[in-house]
């Protein structure tokens, strides 16, 4: 597999994030920075998720995904979409209950903003910690299956 990288692009208020390759829990601290920066746009409507060459994705990168479905229907009522048309990536999708909080579509005509890449910034391990347990909380939060899988990686975590 790849490495994974994350691509980006806001044009008035319309985002676009490409996921690409393997993505593991080194990219998202700074695809957290990236979200907080897209929800504070005053002029945010839309964000697409594109994982048409997303090969692997990690649970604390999907958490990260749920939490931006969480916080863009609070903050803007408003349901992202992801793009997937691998079928392996689509059933993981399913299977944690992502169709609950996004609009899942095999193909989309996403705009051709050029794509920046999110540049992985190197943080201690209380911050990357704090984004795993954050982002195993939030997919735990989507159904009970989750809740089950991951309630074991929470406590061990949180230290109980």
């Amino acid at each position: 597999m790849d490495a994974g990288k994350i691509q980006a692009a806001g044009e008035g208020g319309d985002y676009r994030l490409k996921f690409t390759g393997d993505v593991r829990l080194t990219l998202c601290n700074s695809l957290d920075q990236f979200l907080e920066e897209m929800f504070d746009d005053d002029h945010f409507r839309s964000v697409v998720i594109d994982l048409t060459q997303t090969e692997g994705i990690d649970s604390t990168s999907l958490g990260l995904l749920a939490k931006l479905s969480v916080q863009a229907k609070k903050r803007f009522d408003y349901v992202p979409t992801i793009v997937s048309s691998n079928p392996d990536i689509t059933r993981i999708l399913l299977s944690m209950g992502f169709d609950r909080v996004f609009d899942i579509v095999e193909e989309a005509n996403i705009k051709s903003t050029p794509l920046k890449e999110i540049v992985c910034e190197a943080c201690s391990e209380h911050v990357v910690k704090g984004h795993v347990l954050s982002a195993h909380r939030t997919l735990m939060d989507l159904n009970e299956k989750n809740k089950e899988t991951f309630s074991e990686l929470v406590k061990s975590l949180e230290g109980k």
